[in-house]
């Protein structure tokens, strides 16, 4: 049963990292469309979509299975696992945020530059390359 939640655990892991890293390049572009505009409402509904049918999903699997991994694995001492949880947390965190500027341009509310959203886009690659050293490396 283990190698199977691994199986989706991974897989849920890439599926919210491909949405987390979509998301924020959806909303670069987002900010050159005119608020109302059929583009900037074409743009909503892809992000809505995005968030509720991928992403959402995708972070609840991750956590869920990554529990049950860390449960059956009597990983719950390992130092690396403690670093890595603690990254997943600000990983959420980002998550958290993209919900927020979602809603602010559903709202056509947005007052972020598209120069936010480029370097919001590389906080969870950033993110991503350290947990997944933290996972095959263990480096304590």
């Amino acid at each position: 049963m283990y190698e199977w939640i691994k199986a989706l655990h991974i897989i849920a892991v890439i599926s919210w990292m491909a949405g987390m890293l979509y998301l924020p390049r959806l909303f670069v572009y987002h900010c050159d469309a005119e608020p109302g505009s059929k583009q900037s409402e074409t743009f909503k509904v892809m992000e809505r979509r995005l968030l509720r049918i991928i992403i959402n999903p995708a972070m609840i699997v991750t956590w869920l299975a990554g529990f049950w991994l860390a449960w059956a694995g009597h990983w719950e001492s390992a130092r690396w696992l403690h670093v890595k949880f603690a990254l997943v947390l600000v990983m959420s965190a980002i998550h958290g945020v993209l919900v927020r500027r979602m809603r602010d341009f559903a709202a056509d509310e947005n007052i972020k530059s598209q120069r936010y959203y480029r370097i919001l886009n590389e906080v969870p690659a950033v993110l991503m390359i350290a947990i997944v050293i933290l996972v095959v490396v263990k480096p304590f």
